[in-house]
């Protein structure tokens, strides 16, 4: 047997830095369903480390976000959200994860039933309700795509009779632009087969990045989504992304949808990876976005840095 024991450094060694992160998955159909849903690392206290070590550990871990909280002293906790190759202003699912995790510390401003999380577009607050966690997403802003239908189509690798509207598509940001663009049906949904190169020449953010979600509506309060974003050089499918949601719920508001509206939204069908988030449209004084779901906790682990 070979002994690998001189691999491993001693948890006790004193020019080691230790963190602690939590795994969970967020948007999980129900509180059994441990490996669906979409994960998501959680950096318990990453103070004292770097803004290159936090982006090391992102593309280490290599999901779609890890989040690293960075806990204040009788204030709600700031955190930063990294993807695998850059630092996000706001994404929906490590929102969502990152409260519960919150939550489970005791974390000021954390507790109960409610957290609220700074993050780089602000204050974003979440509520716990039936097993959900929920945030309130920023008011939105929207732009036209400027493309023609079958401009769109193309790039989405489908015929214009495929999309909705005369517009085909427009960009919604609530923290994170993104293009929507509303498909006829499943079968649709299920033929898209997008182009990272027409994608970065057609629709690039303002941000100077690309990412799309297709949108079928199957029911009046039921919809199915896909979502795609550049990985590796190319394109990658996520199997639920909360930031979407919440632009969809800006792009319904601009085609004049209803208040007050609730809408399940189902991603991950195509990748074999179940997610169900809860989308609502509020009808307050001033009406917002908020989206929801499950998160179940999954494990733990330590990293030590030199």
């Amino acid at each position: 047997m070979y002994d690998h024991s001189h691999l491993f450094v001693r948890s006790d060694n004193p020019t080691m830095r230790t963190f602690r992160y939590q795994l969970v998955n967020v948007f999980v159909e129900s509180d059994n369903s441990l490996f669906g849903g979409n994960p998501l690392c959680v950096f318990q206290n990453a103070h004292g480390m770097s803004d290159a070590e936090m982006q090391a550990l992102a593309a280490q871990f290599n999901l779609s976000e890890t989040t690293f909280i960075l806990p204040r002293e009788n204030q709600h906790p700031q955190v930063r959200i990294f993807a695998p190759a850059f630092e996000m202003p706001f994404a929906g699912h490590p929102t969502i994860g990152t409260a519960f995790v919150a939550n489970v510390l005791g974390l000021s401003g954390c507790t109960g039933n409610a957290a609220t999380l700074m993050l780089n577009v602000g204050d974003i607050p979440v509520e716990q309700a039936n097993g959900a966690w929920t945030f309130t997403a920023n008011p939105h802003s929207s732009r036209e795509i400027g493309l023609s239908p079958a401009d769109t189509a193309e790039m989405l690798g489908l015929d214009a009779p495929d999309l909705i509207g005369v517009a085909a598509g427009r960009f919604v940001d609530c923290g994170s632009e993104q293009l929507i663009v509303p498909v006829a049906s499943v079968d649709s949904l299920a033929r898209v087969k997008p182009s990272a190169l027409l994608l970065s020449e057609r629709a690039q953010t303002r941000q100077g990045r690309y990412a799309v979600q297709i949108v079928a509506r199957i029911a009046p309060d039921r919809f199915q989504v896909r979502f795609f974003f550049p990985k590796d050089g190319g394109l990658t499918e996520d199997p639920g992304t909360g930031s979407a949601c919440a632009n969809l719920g800006g792009f319904l508001l601009d085609a004049g949808e209803a208040t007050p509206s609730r809408f399940t939204v189902t991603q991950g069908e195509f990748i074999n990876r179940l997610n169900v988030l809860q989308l609502s449209l509020t009808a307050d004084k001033r009406v917002r976005v908020r989206v929801g779901g499950r998160v179940v906790a999954l494990g733990e682990g330590v990293i030590r840095l030199r």
